[in-house]
């Protein structure tokens, strides 16, 4: 209990580092940008031959997945991750007992804290959820985030790295940044070993100390993020195989079979929408967007096979 009590101690020292850790992405970005372009393939353009050549071909993808990465970055940054709407109410057959096990059950989460609890009453149903802390009953998949201080819909995890939460209407821009920023880092890293190759064959390298310096800071920043980010990816990979979030990947635990694994691809599609061409950029279909509850964070498929379990 005095642990759970002193990290949420460190909220509003997260709220507070958030605006820092956005200089800090755009000067990691900046660096590299310095170390392959500006100091290294830049000139290279000029040499004529393969060395031309393989410039072109390196500056033209550290480019576009540049881009990518920054499109992503700010439309996690940018994009409400979802938050319950003014007055929502569960809809009448939940009302009636039928509801979400995560609605019905309190699990207990290191998110939720005590600010998760039963709905007081005489009703037939007395587990409906209820956020004491936003004073407002909790739709299916919900979270209170203690960081933004109010409850996110099908929320992931507060990430200080974007300054929000990680929700039902971001997950996809979260996942497409970790996927550029992996393939970014992985190219710079690439593109400049090269470089070391050469300065520990010869001894000496027609750099200069303040390049040669920006250069190894790169080349030590991009590869720690490459393994980094390849761990991150892989288990929310794994989470978007199984419809799953990182909170709902815990709670889970004491469920034997999970309401909303609807099978592989469509569990995918839960998440990046059903149009194939919207699938590798940060945004959707408006035709994804008028027909797929879930990506509006209120209303989630469930497998049909799928039963509640029984009360006692």
């Amino acid at each position: 209990m005095n642990m759970a009590w002193n990290v949420f101690k460190f909220c509003t020292a997260l709220r507070a580092l958030g605006s820092i850790m956005i200089v800090f992405v755009l000067g990691i970005v900046g660096v590299t940008y310095y170390a392959v372009v500006v100091s290294h393939y830049g000139p290279s353009l000029f040499l004529g031959g393969f060395d031309a050549l393989s410039a072109v071909a390196v500056i033209f993808l550290f480019h576009f997945l540049l881009v990518m990465v920054i499109w992503s970055y700010f439309a996690v940054v940018l994009t409400d991750p979802g938050g319950v709407p003014p007055n929502w109410k569960p809809p009448r057959d939940e009302e009636k007992g039928e509801v979400d096990p995560l609605v019905s059950f309190s699990y207990g989460s290191p998110e939720l804290g005590s600010n998760q609890s039963a709905v007081p009453g005489d009703s037939p149903n007395q587990d409906i959820r209820f956020c004491r802390k936003c004073n407002q009953f909790k739709p299916p998949r919900t979270h209170h985030c203690s960081v933004c201080k109010r409850c996110i819909l099908k929320m992931d995890h507060h990430c200080v790295w974007v300054v929000n939460c990680v929700g039902a209407l971001n997950y996809k821009y979260f996942l497409l940044f970790l996927f550029y920023t992996f393939l970014g880092a992985t190219l710079s890293s690439l593109s400049l070993l090269r470089v070391f190759i050469e300065f520990f064959n010869d001894g000496e390298i027609a750099e200069t100390p303040g390049t040669l310096a920006a250069t190894f800071i790169t080349f030590v920043l991009n590869i720690a993020f490459a393994l980094s980010i390849l761990g991150f990816l892989i288990m929310h990979i794994t989470l978007v195989g199984a419809n799953t979030t990182t909170i709902e990947a815990y709670e889970k635990k004491t469920t034997p079979k999970w309401r909303y694994d609807l099978g592989w691809k469509k569990n995918f599609e839960q998440v990046f929408g059903t149009e194939k061409k919207f699938w590798f950029i940060p945004a959707y279909s408006e035709e994804d967007l008028r027909c797929m509850p879930s990506l509006q964070g209120l209303e989630y498929p469930t497998r049909p096979d799928w039963e509640p379990p029984q009360q006692h």
